[in-house]
């Protein structure tokens, strides 16, 4: 008799749970992506073509078998009895003999078509096997390339680039994601060696000044106590100043990283605190320093407390250390539509308008005079670009020069969408400037 549909696809559910039986039961060695993937695919490919061969099998098997070979007969006797003659019937099967020979011929059919669906399926599941390893060399070919490129480069060249061409899939950007990627290290690895090469220069300066000093009233037979008093002063000043260089460095690398405490941060009590703060140190040097804050609203942000004091403080001191004797300098917070802002003006002498755009970076003291001891290092106002960064915020300056200079720092509020630009109003405390 003819295998049923039912049966067939039975069969065809069986083989493909045995199939993914075998390819979880692999050993290790052949538990490579390329294994997995050509198996996958196999199974796949051969699991859809035993469903249409199936298929095939139990449509003809069904039309084939829907003739039946015999059919019922109602046979009628005639019996003679006393009174005369009895009529009787019963049904007989009989079977056609032309629908016989064509169920025979029917089953050799389907046996011989059942004979040729194995062995298609036995050639499909080689050539299945052959296709999944070729799909699968020609997915993992850019992978490859993406590895190639990946060993080739090292910490100390960083030029190589994927460069993946071809259709915006899932590859081209695992490709360009990776790209990225090296840009951004790239980029991170020259700004750390032209920091600690700009590091280096720095520190050599005090360092050479303690050596020289130290190597002249060494080899001075004659060299007295004054001598050795100059001498100590010279080294401790050098120290000084690199004691405080190192430490602008540290904060600087502190700052340059995102992970920032957050606190509710109140702008107009930092600014009030930072004016009592330095309000003796500018008296001191004949300066006076001012809180010309108006804004009533609220000037709450979340931000790191302790790094927005030392922004608002280097921003004072950098004033201080420029504004002539009988100067001021005002400061000041308050809000503008998502951002809140706070403003440090002086009277000094102003920022060249050539050196606007470097004032922010590492170890740039720019050409103007200072009016105090130059104890600079050059890292004041990169801490406060860094700072203001990391609150996703930025700082900006307006300076004329014989006029003085307003430098301020835009704070986002929570309600700012990420990416928004500042504002770019200057806010000014001491002058009409727009």
């Amino acid at each position: 008799m003819a295998t049923s549909p039912d049966g067939e696809m039975g069969d065809v559910t069986r083989s493909l749970r045995i199939g993914q039986r075998m390819a979880e039961r692999l050993p290790p060695s052949l538990g490579s992506i390329r294994v997995r993937l050509t198996l996958l695919y196999s199974i796949l490919l051969f699991g859809l073509a035993s469903i249409v061969v199936g298929g095939i099998y139990a449509g003809f098997a069904r039309e084939l078998n829907d003739q039946p070979i015999s059919r019922l007969e109602r046979q009628y006797t005639m019996v003679p009895v006393d009174n005369g003659v009895l009529v009787t019937s019963q049904e007989v099967e009989r079977i056609d003999p032309l629908a016989a020979f064509e169920q025979q011929v029917n089953q050799r059919a389907l046996d011989k078509l059942r004979q040729y669906s194995f062995g298609a399926l036995a050639l499909l599941f080689i050539g299945s096997l052959a296709v999944g390893w070729f799909v699968a060399d020609m997915v993992l070919r850019p992978i490859g390339r993406i590895t190639g490129v990946a060993r080739d480069i090292s910490a100390t060249d960083l030029n190589r680039r994927i460069n993946l061409r071809g259709p915006n899939d899932e590859l081209r950007q695992l490709a360009d994601t990776f790209d990225d990627m090296i840009d951004r290290l790239d980029a991170s690895f020259e700004g750390q060696r032209h920091f600690i090469q700009e590091a280096s220069h720095e520190l050599r300066n005090p360092l050479a000044v303690i050596r020289t000093n130290v190597d002249v009233v060494l080899d001075d037979p004659r060299a007295d106590v004054e001598d050795h008093r100059h001498v100590g002063t010279v080294v401790r000043n050098a120290a000084e100043r690199m004691t405080v260089l190192v430490d602008d460095l540290l904060l600087s690398a502190r700052y340059e990283s995102p992970a920032l405490r957050r606190e509710i941060v109140d702008l107009r009590d930092m600014v009030a605190g930072a004016v009592g703060e330095f309000g003796a140190a500018a008296s001191s040097e004949d300066l006076t320093v001012e809180d010309r804050t108006t804004s009533s609203g609220d000037l709450l942000i979340s931000g790191d407390a302790r790094a927005l004091r030392r922004a608002v403080a280097n921003l004072i001191v950098n004033a201080i250390r420029h504004v002539p004797a009988g100067g001021r300098i005002a400061v000041a917070a308050g809000d503008e539509a998502t951002w809140r802002w706070i403003v440090v003006e002086d009277e000094g002498p102003g920022i060249p308008e050539e050196d606007r755009d470097r004032i922010f970076n590492r170890f740039f003291r720019g050409g103007g005079p200072s009016n105090r001891q130059d104890t600079r290092t050059g890292l004041g106002l990169t801490i406060v670009r860094q700072i203001a960064e990391s609150h996703r915020g930025c700082v900006t300056v307006e300076s004329r020069v014989g006029e003085g200079s307003v430098f301020t720092m835009w704070l986002p509020t929570a309600d700012t969408q990420a990416g928004a630009v500042a504002p770019s109003t200057t806010h000014s405390a001491l002058h009409s400037w727009s």
